[in-house]
């Protein structure tokens, strides 16, 4: 859900900015701007509640408008892979 909420926050911010720095047509506006709005507290409510979010300082990232969930997930990624034991490959390389 994160990974999704993520995706429709960033990509609605960019039609919204591309929107205000060309034709600045309401009908986006009106249509885009909830869409952006709703992503963006999907976002932080997801990482919120994301147990793996919680020392990581995810929840803070996903603050962050536009594109707060990318780096939330980043973030969660990251620390989600260093906590994962080494496979064979890796131990050997």
């Amino acid at each position: 859900m994160l990974r999704i909420a993520a995706g429709a926050e960033t990509a609605s911010f960019a039609v919204l900015l591309g929107n205000l720095l060309t034709t600045h047509t309401q009908a986006i506006t009106t249509l885009v701007g909830p869409l952006h709005g709703t992503a963006y507290l999907v976002v932080i409510a997801a990482t919120s509640m994301a147990p793996s979010a919680a020392s990581t300082g995810a929840r803070w990232r996903s603050a962050i408008p536009g594109v707060g969930g990318l780096l939330a997930l980043r973030r969660i990624n990251i620390r989600t892979q260093g906590s994962q034991p080494l496979t064979r490959n890796a131990q050997e390389g």
